[in-house]
Protein backbone atom coordinates (compact mmCIF):
# COMPACT_ATOMS: atom_id res chain seq x y z
CA UNK A 1 0.00 0.00 0.00
CA UNK A 2 2.78 2.53 0.93
CA UNK A 3 4.74 1.46 -2.56
CA UNK A 4 1.21 2.76 -4.19
CA UNK A 5 0.90 5.54 -2.73
CA UNK A 6 4.95 6.55 -3.14
CA UNK A 7 4.11 6.13 -6.52
CA UNK A 8 1.11 8.08 -7.21
CA UNK A 9 2.57 11.01 -5.27
CA UNK A 10 5.74 10.93 -7.78
CA UNK A 11 3.90 10.94 -10.63
CA UNK A 12 1.71 14.03 -8.91
CA UNK A 13 5.13 15.70 -8.43
CA UNK A 14 6.31 14.83 -12.12
CA UNK A 15 3.22 16.14 -13.26
CA UNK A 16 3.65 19.17 -11.11
CA UNK A 17 7.31 19.52 -12.65
CA UNK A 18 5.96 19.33 -15.73
CA UNK A 19 3.54 22.03 -15.83
CA UNK A 20 5.40 24.78 -13.77
CA UNK A 21 8.18 23.95 -16.92
CA UNK A 22 5.69 24.77 -19.22
CA UNK A 23 3.97 28.02 -17.79
CA UNK A 24 8.11 29.07 -17.34
CA UNK A 25 8.94 28.74 -20.74
CA UNK A 26 5.53 29.47 -22.43
CA UNK A 27 6.55 27.35 -25.80
CA UNK A 28 4.52 25.52 -27.95
CA UNK A 29 7.39 22.98 -27.75
CA UNK A 30 6.40 22.09 -24.24
CA UNK A 31 2.19 22.33 -23.74
CA UNK A 32 0.84 21.85 -20.27
CA UNK A 33 -0.29 18.11 -19.26
CA UNK A 34 -3.47 18.71 -19.26
CA UNK A 35 -3.51 19.80 -22.95
CA UNK A 36 -1.90 16.37 -24.09
CA UNK A 37 -4.34 14.71 -21.68
CA UNK A 38 -7.31 16.10 -23.41
CA UNK A 39 -5.82 15.04 -26.43
CA UNK A 40 -4.93 11.77 -25.69
CA UNK A 41 -8.18 10.94 -24.46
CA UNK A 42 -9.53 12.06 -28.09
CA UNK A 43 -7.04 10.59 -29.71
CA UNK A 44 -8.41 7.28 -27.91
CA UNK A 45 -11.83 7.96 -28.96
CA UNK A 46 -11.11 8.14 -32.30
CA UNK A 47 -9.95 5.25 -32.25
CA UNK A 48 -6.17 5.87 -34.09
CA UNK A 49 -4.21 6.05 -30.95
CA UNK A 50 -5.23 2.78 -29.77
CA UNK A 51 -4.73 0.81 -33.02
CA UNK A 52 -1.06 2.05 -32.61
CA UNK A 53 -0.29 1.01 -28.95
CA UNK A 54 -2.11 -2.08 -29.45
CA UNK A 55 0.34 -2.65 -32.75
CA UNK A 56 3.44 -1.60 -30.26
CA UNK A 57 2.01 -3.66 -27.49
CA UNK A 58 2.02 -6.88 -29.64
CA UNK A 59 5.80 -5.76 -31.19
CA UNK A 60 6.97 -5.54 -27.75
CA UNK A 61 5.87 -8.55 -26.18
CA UNK A 62 6.76 -10.97 -29.32
CA UNK A 63 9.75 -9.85 -28.93
CA UNK A 64 10.65 -10.00 -25.31
CA UNK A 65 8.60 -13.16 -25.83
CA UNK A 66 10.98 -14.64 -28.10
CA UNK A 67 14.43 -13.65 -26.59
CA UNK A 68 12.93 -15.31 -23.41
CA UNK A 69 11.99 -18.90 -24.83
CA UNK A 70 15.52 -18.49 -26.36
CA UNK A 71 17.99 -17.05 -23.63
CA UNK A 72 16.36 -18.67 -20.19
CA UNK A 73 17.02 -22.36 -21.87
CA UNK A 74 20.53 -21.86 -23.11
CA UNK A 75 21.45 -19.62 -20.05
CA UNK A 76 20.91 -22.02 -17.93
CA UNK A 77 22.40 -25.17 -19.38
CA UNK A 78 25.60 -22.65 -20.12
CA UNK A 79 25.28 -21.85 -16.80
CA UNK A 80 24.93 -25.21 -15.08
CA UNK A 81 27.29 -27.20 -17.61
CA UNK A 82 30.70 -26.42 -17.47
CA UNK A 83 32.10 -28.31 -20.58
CA UNK A 84 28.91 -26.08 -22.25
CA UNK A 85 30.03 -23.25 -20.70
CA UNK A 86 33.68 -23.61 -21.62
CA UNK A 87 32.82 -23.75 -25.53
CA UNK A 88 29.83 -20.89 -25.82
CA UNK A 89 31.41 -18.79 -23.79
CA UNK A 90 33.63 -17.23 -26.52
CA UNK A 91 31.01 -16.85 -28.66
CA UNK A 92 29.12 -14.49 -25.84
CA UNK A 93 31.81 -12.57 -24.94
CA UNK A 94 32.57 -11.73 -28.44
CA UNK A 95 29.21 -11.27 -29.74
CA UNK A 96 27.32 -9.47 -26.54
CA UNK A 97 28.99 -6.33 -26.75
CA UNK A 98 28.18 -5.94 -30.61
CA UNK A 99 25.65 -2.92 -30.87
CA UNK A 100 23.16 -5.26 -32.48
CA UNK A 101 21.07 -2.14 -33.54
CA UNK A 102 23.35 -1.67 -36.11
CA UNK A 103 22.10 -5.02 -37.81
CA UNK A 104 18.13 -3.31 -38.55
CA UNK A 105 19.31 -3.04 -42.10
CA UNK A 106 20.81 -5.94 -42.65
CA UNK A 107 17.64 -7.75 -40.75
CA UNK A 108 15.01 -5.97 -43.03
CA UNK A 109 17.33 -7.35 -46.18
CA UNK A 110 16.50 -10.92 -44.93
CA UNK A 111 13.03 -10.50 -43.37
CA UNK A 112 11.79 -7.65 -45.19
CA UNK A 113 10.04 -4.42 -43.94
CA UNK A 114 6.99 -6.18 -41.77
CA UNK A 115 6.43 -7.16 -38.17
CA UNK A 116 9.04 -9.83 -38.44
CA UNK A 117 12.32 -7.86 -39.38
CA UNK A 118 10.84 -5.70 -35.69
CA UNK A 119 10.00 -8.24 -33.57
CA UNK A 120 13.46 -10.03 -34.60
CA UNK A 121 15.74 -7.41 -33.63
CA UNK A 122 13.73 -6.63 -30.32
CA UNK A 123 14.25 -10.66 -29.39
CA UNK A 124 17.68 -10.24 -30.65
CA UNK A 125 18.87 -7.05 -28.46
CA UNK A 126 16.96 -8.36 -25.23
CA UNK A 127 18.01 -12.23 -26.20
CA UNK A 128 21.37 -11.54 -24.98
CA UNK A 129 20.45 -9.23 -21.80
CA UNK A 130 18.60 -12.12 -20.48
CA UNK A 131 21.10 -14.59 -21.58
CA UNK A 132 24.08 -13.43 -19.68
CA UNK A 133 22.01 -12.92 -16.37
CA UNK A 134 20.67 -16.30 -16.81
CA UNK A 135 23.94 -18.12 -17.20
CA UNK A 136 25.55 -16.04 -14.47
CA UNK A 137 22.59 -16.74 -11.84
CA UNK A 138 22.99 -20.42 -12.72
CA UNK A 139 26.79 -20.34 -12.66
CA UNK A 140 26.38 -19.07 -8.74
CA UNK A 141 24.56 -22.22 -7.51
CA UNK A 142 26.30 -23.79 -5.24
CA UNK A 143 26.73 -27.87 -6.40
CA UNK A 144 25.83 -28.70 -2.70
CA UNK A 145 22.01 -28.63 -3.65
CA UNK A 146 23.15 -30.36 -6.72
CA UNK A 147 24.86 -33.28 -4.39
CA UNK A 148 21.81 -33.23 -2.23
CA UNK A 149 19.39 -34.06 -5.63
CA UNK A 150 21.58 -36.39 -6.65
CA UNK A 151 21.91 -38.39 -3.44
CA UNK A 152 18.33 -38.92 -3.65
CA UNK A 153 17.95 -40.17 -6.96
CA UNK A 154 17.13 -37.11 -8.84
CA UNK A 155 17.43 -36.90 -12.82
CA UNK A 156 19.39 -34.06 -14.22
CA UNK A 157 16.04 -32.51 -15.68
CA UNK A 158 14.54 -32.45 -12.40
CA UNK A 159 17.69 -30.63 -10.87
CA UNK A 160 16.88 -28.10 -13.76
CA UNK A 161 13.24 -28.16 -12.73
CA UNK A 162 13.27 -28.31 -8.47
CA UNK A 163 16.74 -26.12 -7.64
CA UNK A 164 18.95 -24.22 -11.07
CA UNK A 165 15.52 -22.82 -12.67
CA UNK A 166 13.83 -21.70 -9.07
CA UNK A 167 17.51 -20.47 -7.65
CA UNK A 168 17.54 -18.67 -11.20
CA UNK A 169 13.95 -17.38 -11.34
CA UNK A 170 14.39 -14.05 -9.57
CA UNK A 171 17.34 -12.58 -11.55
CA UNK A 172 15.84 -14.06 -15.01
CA UNK A 173 12.78 -11.33 -13.37
CA UNK A 174 15.46 -8.99 -12.75
CA UNK A 175 16.74 -9.26 -16.09
CA UNK A 176 13.65 -9.41 -18.28
CA UNK A 177 12.48 -6.22 -16.18
CA UNK A 178 15.72 -4.37 -17.75
CA UNK A 179 15.15 -5.28 -21.03
CA UNK A 180 11.28 -3.91 -21.03
CA UNK A 181 12.76 -0.84 -21.04
CA UNK A 182 15.28 -2.07 -23.67
CA UNK A 183 12.54 -3.36 -25.74
CA UNK A 184 10.43 0.20 -25.54
CA UNK A 185 13.53 1.85 -26.62
CA UNK A 186 14.60 -0.46 -29.49
CA UNK A 187 10.57 -0.38 -30.47
CA UNK A 188 10.99 3.32 -31.22
CA UNK A 189 13.65 3.03 -33.49
CA UNK A 190 12.29 0.20 -35.47
CA UNK A 191 8.95 2.34 -35.86
CA UNK A 192 10.07 5.73 -36.64
CA UNK A 193 10.86 4.48 -40.41
CA UNK A 194 9.44 2.06 -43.29
CA UNK A 195 5.75 1.57 -41.11
CA UNK A 196 2.84 3.45 -41.02
CA UNK A 197 1.82 2.16 -37.80
CA UNK A 198 3.14 2.36 -33.94
CA UNK A 199 3.65 4.50 -31.36
CA UNK A 200 7.46 5.13 -32.61
CA UNK A 201 5.71 6.05 -36.16
CA UNK A 202 3.20 8.39 -34.72
CA UNK A 203 6.02 10.02 -32.36
CA UNK A 204 8.04 10.74 -35.85
CA UNK A 205 5.10 11.82 -37.95
CA UNK A 206 3.86 14.80 -35.22
CA UNK A 207 7.54 15.74 -34.80
CA UNK A 208 7.86 16.26 -38.82
CA UNK A 209 4.28 17.66 -38.50
CA UNK A 210 5.28 20.19 -35.52
CA UNK A 211 2.39 19.01 -34.18
CA UNK A 212 3.99 19.05 -30.47
CA UNK A 213 0.75 18.09 -28.84
CA UNK A 214 0.55 15.19 -30.67
CA UNK A 215 3.81 14.06 -30.15
CA UNK A 216 3.80 14.33 -26.44
CA UNK A 217 0.69 12.38 -26.48
CA UNK A 218 3.01 9.82 -28.48
CA UNK A 219 5.58 9.91 -26.12
CA UNK A 220 3.41 9.97 -23.21
CA UNK A 221 1.51 6.54 -24.52
CA UNK A 222 4.89 4.54 -25.30
CA UNK A 223 6.08 5.35 -21.61
CA UNK A 224 2.73 3.99 -20.30
CA UNK A 225 3.20 1.00 -22.40
CA UNK A 226 6.77 0.36 -20.64
CA UNK A 227 5.12 1.48 -16.97
CA UNK A 228 2.36 -1.10 -17.45
CA UNK A 229 4.63 -3.99 -19.00
CA UNK A 230 6.84 -3.43 -15.60
CA UNK A 231 3.67 -3.39 -13.25
CA UNK A 232 2.44 -6.44 -14.54
CA UNK A 233 6.13 -7.93 -14.35
CA UNK A 234 6.33 -6.78 -11.06
CA UNK A 235 3.28 -7.95 -9.68
CA UNK A 236 4.37 -11.57 -11.48
CA UNK A 237 7.39 -11.79 -9.58
CA UNK A 238 5.39 -11.06 -6.39
CA UNK A 239 3.39 -14.01 -7.01
CA UNK A 240 5.77 -16.27 -8.04
CA UNK A 241 9.01 -15.28 -6.09
CA UNK A 242 7.61 -14.22 -2.84
CA UNK A 243 10.90 -15.45 -0.82
CA UNK A 244 12.52 -12.23 -2.27
CA UNK A 245 10.54 -9.94 -1.10
CA UNK A 246 11.12 -7.78 1.86
CA UNK A 247 8.39 -5.03 1.63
Amino acid sequence: MNRKRDTVFAALILLAIWQGAALLLDSIALPEPWIVARDMVAAFRDGNLFDDLAISSIRALLGLALALAAAVPLGLVIGAEEPVRKRLSPFIYLLYPIPHVVLLPLIIILFGIGNLSKIFLIALIVFFQILVTTRDAAKGINRNYYYSMLTLGASRLQIYRHVILPASLPKILTALRISIGTSVAILFFVESFATTKGLGYRIMDSWGRADYVALYTGICCMALLGFSLYIVLDRLEQRICRWTRND
